[in-house]
This record gives C-alpha cells, sequence and structure tokens, in this order.
C-alpha cells in the first residue's frame, strides 16, 4: 500500500466548487482507496492505494470529483519525500528573518527543466522571490500571496503546467500528517 497526497486546486473557495470533505471522503472510499484523510477544506486529500503512480492517482480522483460532484478540478500528487524536500531545499529558510507566512510551494505537475526560471520571468515581479527545484517552486512574496500578480494562474500561462500552490504552514502540517500515517 503506497500512500499518496492529492493537492486539489480551487475547491471551496469563495463559494466555487463546494465539496464537503465528509462527502470526498466517501467518495474516494467507494471507488477503492483507503484511510482517506482530509486536512482543512481546501483539498489536501492523503489516500492509500495499491497503485504507485502518482499520475494514475491523481487521474482516478479528478474523474471522480467531476463525477460525483460536477466540478472540474486540477490535481497534483504528491509523495511524502517532496514534502521533506521542501523543508530541506527551500533556499528561503536560509534566512533566520524570513517571514514563514510569505513563504509558499507551487507544486507542478511536472519537473521542470532548467529554462523554466527564464520562461517565468520573475524579475518581473520584484521583489517577490522564487526558486525553481524539480516539481517544486520556492516562492517569497514581498507583501503577500492575495498581492502579487505572480500567482498560480500566470505560472501556469508561462509554464504550460498545473500548479498548485499551498503555503508555508500547510506544507509542514502535511509533512506532520504524513508522519503520523
Amino acid at each position: 500500500m503506497t500512500t499518496h497526497l492529492a493537492l486539489l486546486r480551487g475547491i471551496n473557495v469563495s463559494g466555487h466548487s463546494m465539496i464537503k470533505m465528509e462527502a470526498l471522503i466517501k467518495n474516494l472510499e467507494s471507488i477503492g482507496f483507503q484511510n482517506v484523510q482530509t486536512y482543512i477544506q481546501s483539498g489536501n486529500v492523503f489516500v492509500d492505494a495499491e497503485e504507485e503512480n502518482a499520475a494514475a492517482i491523481g487521474f482516478k480522483i479528478k474523474q471522480e470529483i467531476f463525477k460525483s460532484f460536477g466540478h472540474e478540478v486540477p490535481v497534483v500528487v504528491i509523495g511524502k519525500k517532496d514534502l521533506e524536500a521542501c523543508l530541506e531545499n527551500n533556499p528561503f529558510l536560509k534566512d533566520k528573518e524570513v517571514d514563514l507566512k510569505k513563504l509558499y510551494v507551487a507544486f507542478i505537475s511536472t519537473t521542470l527543466s532548467s529554462s523554466s526560471m527564464n520562461d517565468l520571468r520573475i524579475s518581473q515581479f520584484k521583489p517577490d522571490e522564487a526558486c525553481i527545484e524539480g516539481n517544486k517552486i520556492f516562492i517569497k512574496y514581498a507583501v503577500g500571496a492575495g498581492k502579487t500578480r505572480f500567482d498560480q494562474k500566470y505560472i501556469e500561462k508561462k509554464l504550460s503546467v498545473i500548479a498548485i500552490i499551498r503555503n508555508w504552514n500547510t506544507v509542514t502540517q502535511l509533512l506532520k500528517m504524513y508522519d503520523e500515517r
């Protein structure tokens, strides 16, 4: 059995794509996932499955959400190692004075190339900062996530990927939950 973490984008935000977590858990259990657990209402779902392929898990979850709730929801599935890499490799954590409330991680649907940083043109968004590592973009917002144009839509448009962004507190809580499973 493999534990997967599915990150769903755009559910239960500002009254759009509403899905009750209890209903989501029941639906995912009904299609064979085990030990289904959610964290907050914004779409962080742990599932256990025989299937090891993250993309297959994401596709199955996406299909079930559309079938049962009628919402087209982007899904990125990550593993415990992805979350551990966030703690180990986030370059902004080297600054002891960093405001953790301004740190975010964009989880990307594919591994990014070395040219992806150029494609993002992050210099246009100074003083916001970003750094790419594999299938993650570490972000440090100067003011906050709500006051920047360097968001998930921009990342997706520039890189032709699915991007799901989580704040630093959520990332650390999800890793803690992985450890408790």
